[in-house]
């Protein structure tokens, strides 16, 4: 299993712990946020591919910030995507 971890900008999380397994994501956990809804999050993402992920959640707002929590995990993953 490989672990990464992203450091948000412009969302209540502070940032987000990635864990693959087999090209697939096998958990996600956000620092800070609201809790509630960032399990819930890494409960939907888990066992799909990051590219599923990105393509559901990437430019989803939160309220009037140009980014949300869904959208720094799009992020995270495009970034991570672009080291390897």
């Amino acid at each position: 299993m490989k672990t990464y971890r992203y450091k948000t900008s412009g969302t209540c999380s502070r940032e987000i712990e990635i864990d693959f397994e087999n090209g697939k994501i096998e958990d996600v956990r956000f620092a800070g946020g609201c809790h509630g809804n960032l399990q819930g999050i890494g409960a939907l993402v888990r066992g799909m591919t990051p590219g599923e992920v990105v393509s559901r959640l990437e430019g989803i707002r939160c309220g009037a910030k140009a980014t949300s929590c869904p959208d720094q995990l799009a992020k995270a993953l495009r970034a991570i995507e672009a080291e390897q």
